[in-house]
């Protein structure tokens, strides 16, 4: 590290006689490069000074690094310095490949357990199981191991092999097994089927190389398995985003040859570019809907917003995220990376939709959204209005789907997951994905599974009302209102039985899904929740209705 600030120091100063002595510039105090040069050189010997003759050793890289971070905070969170040991997580939001053994896993209390196993997987062909218990790893304990450890030990590069010994979740029984690490590729679309008989379903989970060309293989395979289909979504909910070509190749599919879908703009103008379609579509006018959710960023944004852009389809859902900032990598000494923001995207109809100022901070360095008086109108093909500044505003808007307090105390302290495991040992297969039901009498059961376990928590209310109460302590009124607080306290105390009646419907789904993806792995966990899955229903129905569909692809929004 101070042989790369010693560099850097000797390229200002060189830079700065060089153009002192061709007389290029004039410098004073406020030319940019002047001050450029000028701070690196202070901050080179303020940190030399301060490493000889501070009383106690300064580790170098742990003060460049808290140097490092103090710069970064004056950027957007998206740009970010890249140490080496960090290199193979750029690679996996790239490409979707790691070195590792093909499971997820969950820590409570003083052991993890494996939650998913990837079909196909090092897991899965050793036949560990989710619910199996890690009890050992390389000859170690994992028990009080940080989950975060666990997931650095199973990670490592492809052939390489680990040791590691399992418990049953039901019986105690132990059994070592060798898993040997594969390269690991996270499927950019993990599930493709049928909704409603006769509407075609996609899921792309992120943009990562060559998944465009994934989304085109299972639409064309869909149209090809389904000649009735009777329209299309593609669903980018809970989607990050990737690499912005990806974006441009899954629009393609859609939309016909040498069309713009996006273009980027910087600081550096010989980097702004246009981005078009090269290839044949391979559908024009098949109905189209975009699910979207307030986590879809950065490329599914593109696709979405060029989709409502040039008209080909609707978006259905949520505004998404409002990232319209676009990041390059750029190669730094000693096998690290600074991963940069160069410039903004801006979709067919030029609006940006980045929904946050990062340019822009308060006193205090906060930034805050792009305020609506300050949003621009631009309109899309068929001239609708649609707005900068503020993600992608669906054409449809449904609300979100919130989970009930029980039920996120449930999945939070693993009794859904556990109770699923216990199906799964007494019960050797079950009905398709798409046909499961718990029955009423299996609920019961989970009524009387529950009944030794604590979960009790605090209703949203509950909590307002603590929050309440402490502020009219504080603020000397908590007497004059005592009585009525106690009174209100009361009727709101809830019963966990009766919570769990209340939300049978919402915590019957949530058991099915585990349940189901114990036989068949995430698709068919996938499968069983479209049935109840809102945005779906919508998008479904509208599809259904060629007038409605052409009418709110027509109507000129304000």
């Amino acid at each position: 590290m101070r042989a790369f600030l010693n560099k850097r120091k000797k390229l200002a100063a060189l830079l700065l006689l060089l153009l002192t002595t061709a007389g290029i510039f004039a410098f004073n105090e406020s030319d940019r490069y002047f001050q450029i040069a000028k701070n690196l050189d202070i901050f080179a010997a303020f940190y030399r000074e301060l490493n000889t003759y501070y009383v106690d050793d300064l580790p170098p890289e742990k003060v460049m690094k808290k140097g490092i971070e103090a710069m970064l905070e004056e950027t957007d969170p998206f740009t970010d310095f890249i140490a080496e040991e960090n290199l193979d997580d750029l690679k996996f939001m790239a490409t979707g490949k790691y070195g590792g053994v093909g499971a997820s896993i969950n820590t409570n209390g003083e052991w993890t357990s494996i939650t998913d196993v990837y079909e196909g997987s090092p897991m899965d062909k050793a036949g560990v199981k989710p619910g199996d218990i890690i009890v050992n790893m390389g000859g170690k304990s994992a028990k009080n191991l940080p989950q975060e450890e666990i997931s650095k030990q199973l990670k490592g590069a492809p052939g390489t092999t680990l040791d590691m010994i399992f418990r049953h979740p039901l019986t105690g029984v132990e059994t070592a097994r060798k898993i040997t690490r594969e390269e690991i590729n996270v499927r950019a679309v993990n599930y493709t089927g049928v909704v409603k008989n006769d509407i075609g379903y996609i899921r792309m989970t992120q943009f990562t190389e060559n998944s465009g060309a994934m989304v085109r293989q299972a639409f064309e395979q869909l149209k090809k398995d389904n000649p009735g289909l009777k329209g299309v979504m593609l669903d980018l909910r809970g989607n990050p985003g990737g690499l912005l070509d990806e974006a441009v190749v899954v629009a393609n599919i859609f939309v016909d040859k040498n069309k713009l879908i996006v273009s980027t703009k910087g600081k550096v103008k010989n980097w702004d570019r246009n981005y078009e379609t090269t290839e044949q579509p391979a559908d024009m006018h098949l109905p189209l809907v975009v699910l979207t959710n307030h986590s879809s960023a950065s490329a599914a944004e593109i696709v979405a917003g060029s989709m409502q852009d040039l008209d080909r389809g609707l978006v259905i859902g949520q505004r998404s995220y409002g990232k319209g900032l676009v990041q390059t990598t750029r190669q730094l000494p000693y096998n690290t990376k600074l991963k940069v923001t160069t410039a903004k995207y801006y979709t067919p109809s030029g609006r940006c939709i980045q929904a946050i100022d990062y340019s822009h901070r308060n006193d205090d360095g906060s930034v805050e959204l792009v305020p609506d008086s300050l949003r621009k109108s631009f309109t899309t093909a068929n001239g609708r209005t649609v707005k900068d500044g503020g993600g992608i505003e669906p054409d449809v808007k449904s609300d979100p789907t919130f989970i009930s307090q029980v039920a996120i105390t449930l999945i939070r302290k693993q009794f859904i997951f556990d109770y699923a495991t216990r199906y799964y040992y007494s019960h050797p297969k079950i009905a398709p994905a798409t046909a499961f039901t718990l029955t009423d009498a299996e609920f019961t059961d989970f009524e009387h599974y529950l009944d030794s376990k604590d979960y009790s928590y605090k209703t949203r209310s509950e909590d307002a009302l603590e929050t309440f109460k402490n502020t009219a302590k504080r603020e000397k009124y908590y007497d004059a209102v005592a009585q009525e607080l106690e009174t209100l306290e009361q009727k709101m105390k809830h019963d966990k039985k009766q919570d769990l009646l209340k939300n049978k419907t919402e915590i019957k789904r949530l058991l099915e899904e585990e349940i189901v993806n114990r036989y068949y792995s995430q698709p068919g966990r996938i499968a069983r929740s479209l049935a109840w899955d809102n945005d779906v229903n919508a998008a479904a129905a509208i599809l259904h209705d060629q007038a409605k569909y052409k009418q709110l692809l027509t109507v000129r929004r304000q």
